[in-house]
């Protein structure tokens, strides 16, 4: 019983802070309008920022994906688990990010965080490495360069003139610069074009994690190597395929020798079963719509969105850092206070989650609104108007 109290204490001293997590569960698939513990709710939380993920052609190419392919693979991708299916989505894939890429290759995997573990641990197995990791970078690229046998420095936010000098001081054999493209905390993007200069002037990697890029910047799709127009050989570069493209798992681009050394390297590739098949038959379509006609008016009605709330919003306490994509956060500040927010929206029936350390610093809890193609201008003009009468009512009571 001392071992239960001990962990008993440890969240209790999370409450006593505001930090507790809480699930709902949804009853009804991925949407805007989405029954929520059996509560209708208008949901600006998900990252399915196109809307995809219960699109009737995804959802039919799912069930024939299981149709042709049963529900599991049985094993890793190197026994027996790499279906056709699996094989049409890498080449896909790789030509999909070709223009951006030299001698392209890809790589699918379960999740983003594996991906990212991957790509680090893969680049990184030399103590004799460094990563350059961003000050603001996904806990998935943390974990990887702490799991990397390569040395770690972290650089400022967006500071492109620090991480020269770092590159310029290494005496590392490998660089490898690592970096969120849209950070998803704030809604920014890295100076990617900044960044890719510096390594290939110092011959260094820049590992790109394009999870909230991918299927919304460029004009086709493309994400944000497309948006920015680059293209290099020093290039890695990570996509989602659970976010805009509405299924599951990443992937992995770039030069076929770096894919070639994560199959033989990347114990997250090795050493786990591979994704259901279906899920990469169901991803074949989701690629169709994202290059497609579709996909572009989804993404031109999700930038008038964005646009839409910038105006409505007219916040005075609370803080709008500056994003120009679908992930719009508001600053709180304390914890306690993200929390009430929250819940008082919850009340209304729209659901737009609170963000707290340890996933953002101290003092900046905040309410983290995700745009999605599915929206109406309606509902983001319902999210605006509420926050507004919100903010004021709780600054004139202190509640």
């Amino acid at each position: 019983m001392d071992l239960i109290a001990g962990l008993e204490r440890q969240l209790d001293a999370l409450a006593g802070q505001s930090l507790t997590r809480r699930r709902r569960t949804a009853d009804t698939p991925c949407a805007p309008r989405q029954v929520v513990d059996g509560r209708p709710m208008l949901a600006f939380c998900s990252n399915d920022y196109l809307g995809l993920a219960a699109h009737p052609r995804v959802v039919a190419a799912l069930r024939e994906g299981a149709e042709l392919y049963g529900a599991g693979s049985g094993a890793s991708h190197l026994v027996s688990g790499h279906s056709r299916a699996h094989a049409l989505l890498e080449e896909r894939l790789a030509a999909l990010e070709s223009p951006h890429l030299v001698d392209a290759k890809a790589l699918y995997f379960c999740t983003g965080y594996m991906a990212n573990l991957a790509v680090l641990t893969a680049l990184g197995n030399d103590p004799d490495a460094v990563i350059f990791s961003e000050a603001l970078n996904h806990a998935s690229l943390i974990d990887g360069a702490r799991l990397a046998r390569a040395g770690v420095t972290v650089y400022p936010h967006g500071d492109v003139a620090a991480l020269e000098a770092k590159l310029a001081a290494s005496k590392a054999t490998t660089k490898i610069v690592v970096t969120d493209s849209v950070f998803s905390m704030d809604g920014d993007l890295a100076p990617l074009p900044g960044l890719l200069a510096l390594c290939e002037r110092h011959g260094a990697w820049l590992v790109v994690d394009d999870a909230h890029g991918f299927g919304v910047l460029g004009e086709n799709g493309r994400g944000a190597l497309e948006h920015c127009k680059l293209r290099s050989p020093n290039l890695v570069y990570v996509g989602t395929l659970g976010k805009a493209a509405g299924v599951g798992g990443a992937f992995v681009a770039a030069h076929a020798a770096v894919i070639e050394l994560m199959i033989q390297r990347a114990r997250p590739y090795i050493y786990t079963t591979a994704a259901p098949p279906a899920l990469a038959h169901a991803l074949l379509a989701s690629l169709d719509i994202i290059e497609g006609e579709e996909g572009a008016a989804r993404r031109a009605h999700l930038a008038r969105l964005i646009a839409l709330l910038d105006r409505e919003l007219k916040l005075q306490r609370w803080q709008r850092p500056v994003s120009h994509t679908a992930i719009q956060p508001i600053v709180i500040g304390a914890n306690d206070e993200a929390l009430r927010v929250a819940s008082r929206l919850h009340e209304q029936g729209l659901w737009v989650p609170a963000i707290r350390p340890p996933t953002v610093a101290p003092g900046t809890a905040r309410l983290r609104v995700t745009l999605c193609a599915a929206h109406t201008e309606e509902d983001v003009a319902q999210l605006a108007a509420a926050l507004n009468k919100l903010e004021h009512e709780m600054e004139r009571t202190g509640t």
